[in-house]
Formats: C-alpha cells, sequence, structure tokens
C-alpha cells in the first residue's frame, strides 16, 4: 500500500529527539534509566531504497507498541511466559497491528487467483521479552489474539489512505476471506554466537508459531555492526541511549538478518480455521455449464529472506529503517520486498 505515514513518522522523530534535549538538564550526573518505551512501526512495499516501490502481497502492516518494565514482580500471565534466568533483564509489551495482502491490480474488481489475496489481520500483541546479560542469551514471547476478514477493517484503511492521497482505490475487497478469529502463541530464543570487541556481534535465533494464525518455525543469524550498547542488555538499550553522567550517548549500527521459514499454516494467505475461499461457489456459463473457479495457489512451505538495515539512537529516542526481500509465500507466484521504519520514544 502507497505509504502515509514514513514522512510524518521521520518528522515526529527528529521533533522528539529535539525535545527530549531540554527534557532533562544536562548537569545530571546519574543514569537516565529508562523504564518504558514507545514503538510506531510501519511495513509497506512501497518503501524502497532502489525507488521499485509496489502495492501487493505484503503490502502494509502497521503496528504500534508500548513495552514497560515491571517495578515489582510480574504477575498474572506474565509469571507463565519464559524467562531468561534469574539475572534477566525482563521487559513486556502491549501492541496493536494491522496486517495487509493485495493482488497486484488492486482496481480489478473480479477474483485474482493466480495472484496473493485480498486478506487482512488485526491482532492484539501481548509480549514478554527476557534477556541474560550474563550468560548473552534471551526468550521473546509473544501472545497474539485477533481476527481476519471484513472485521479487521482493511477495506475501510485502504480506501481512506488511497483517497488522502489521490491514489487508485482498492475495488477487490469483496474477495477478502470472511470473520474468523485468531489466537497464537510465538516463541523465540536467541544466543551470541560471535562477538568481536563491542563493534561486531553475531547472534543465531530460532522462532516457533503455533495456533489458529499461522503455525511453522525460523531460523537465522543477526549480525550487527556498529557502535552499540551490548544487545542482551535489553530490549529499551537496543533503541534509546539513556543518559551517563550528564552525556546523551548515541548509537549507529547495521543490522543483517537472512532467514529460513518453515510454514505449515498461514490464515492471512489461507483464510481462518473456520472459513473457506468465498469466491469458489459454482457459477454458470451463458450455454448453461457449471463453471468451478480455481482456488488460490497453494502455500509454499519453505520461505528464505534477506533483511538489512541500520538504528540510530540519542538520548531518550530511536529510528531503525530495514529492507526485506522475501521469496515467494504462495507457490509459482513472484518475490517480494517490504521496508519498514519504526520510531522508538523512550521515557
Amino acid at each position: 500500500m502507497r505509504p502515509l505515514l514514513p514522512m510524518a513518522m521521520l518528522c515526529a522523530w527528529f521533533c522528539g529527539n529535539f525535545l527530549t534535549g531540554f527534557a532533562q538538564s544536562p548537569s545530571n550526573a546519574h543514569d537516565d534509566t529508562l523504564t518504558h518505551l514507545l514503538r510506531i512501526y510501519e511495513d509497506n512495499d512501497f518503501i524502497n531504497i532502489w525507488g521499485e516501490g509496489t502495492d501487493d502481497a505484503y503490502t502494509n502492516g502497521t503496528r504500534i507498541d508500548y513495552f514497560y518494565q515491571h517495578r515489582r514482580r510480574s504477575y498474572g500471565i506474565d509469571r507463565w511466559m519464559p524467562a531468561a534466568g534469574d539475572s534477566a533483564v525482563d521487559i513486556y509489551g502491549w501492541g496493536v497491528m494491522q496486517i495487509m495482502y493485495t493482488p497486484d491490480d488492486i482496481t480489478d474488481p473480479d477474483y485474482q487467483p493466480n495472484d496473493y489475496p485480498w486478506s487482512g489481520e488485526l491482532i492484539v500483541l501481548h509480549s514478554r521479552y527476557s534477556y541474560n546479560p550474563e550468560k548473552r542469551y534471551d526468550l521473546q514471547t509473544e501472545l497474539v489474539l485477533g481476527v481476519i476478514g471484513p472485521a479487521a477493517t482493511n477495506r475501510q484503511t485502504q480506501s481512506m489512505v488511497h483517497h488522502l492521497i489521490r491514489y487508485d482505490q482498492p475495488a477487490g475487497w469483496d474477495h477478502q476471506y470472511r470473520n474468523d478469529l485468531l489466537a497464537n502463541v510465538n516463541l523465540t530464543a536467541e544466543k551470541e554466537l560471535v562477538s568481536l570487541g563491542s563493534v561486531v556481534t553475531v547472534i543465531g535465533g530460532a522462532q516457533v508459531y503455533a495456533g489458529t494464525m499461522q503455525n511453522g518455525a525460523a531460523l537465522y543469524p543477526l549480525i550487527l555492526i556498529g557502535k552499540k550498547q551490548a544487545y542482551f542488555k535489553g530490549f529499551l538499550s537496543q533503541y534509546t541511549s539513556p543518559a551517563h553522567k550528564g552525556k546523551k550517548p548515541w548509537q549507529a549500527y547495521l543490522l543483517v538478518r537472512p532467514e529460513m521459514q518453515y510454514f505449515f499454516t498461514n490464515a492471512v494467505l489461507q483464510g481462518g480455521s473456520f472459513t473457506t475461499n468465498p469466491n469458489l461457489q459454482p457459477t454458470r456459463q451463458p450455454d448453461g455449464k457449471p463453471v468451478t473457479p480455481q482456488p488460490y495457489h497453494p502455500l509454499q512451505p519453505w520461505v528464505g529472506s534477506f533483511a538489512f538495515g541500520a538504528v540510530l539512537t540519542h538520548g531518550r529516542t530511536g529510528i531503525s529503517f530495514t529492507q526485506t526481500a522475501t521469496a515467494a509465500t504462495l507457490k509459482g507466484l513472484y518475490c517480494h520486498t517490504v521496508g519498514n521504519i519504526s520510531l522508538y520514544f523512550g521515557w
């Protein structure tokens, strides 16, 4: 989907960075310990460093997260999410995300079985990111609950944004999957493999997804290069640079992440557990012969991707950019590239 947020996000980050310069006296001799973080996150396939933006496949993902650190011991459901040992730095979060897929020609009102489906999800996430700075590993847990179908309001979102930027109106949302509930548990484990001083860090990661939203697993290395804090110091320290003895340090580092995923199911591409493709109802030709529309292409189980980008932080604010190229997620279809811009505001 053509982006509306990226320039506004960049302006917001620069303004926030400027204003936080006055939020703390430079004479402060203590560490500015942050316990809260707001992340504003935008995936969009029109964000492309080669200037070849598209408006198809995984076309948009907008997410807002609030992360926080408990001042006291965790409680409720948080206790049941895995921790990375007694010395762990635990960060909890709540987020909301809208995910959108469309075919290449969004002006075609007809069913397009040889392309990606009109499909979208609206989800709420609760997370625990637990980092062990001594043993240099982490455990990340996300609990996901949401909906697929018209209730996810992707038609309204895309129509509104395209109206504001005076771009083609989407014409095929009548073909999206019907409403269904989604519930998932996503688990991630990461461990430091190599460290060359403070400049280069290589981390190995593995993920497992289970539920009605998606089922699968992934393996990846994460390579970080540049001026940065220790990765396993905690999630907040990766995207902010708290003041130390009156000075606001900064971070500037590159990241590279190739990944291989295996999917058993993926609701946004195949529909929910209790819904079917609404476009497969038999029709009749003018001569009266019945015609059964063909289904969408089957899921591609093995999906490789390659992401690279950069992170810049100063004081309580941060900004990151990544570009991700992904192989086809449905058999016989095309690969896809998506850019991401995320802003971080800590306090």
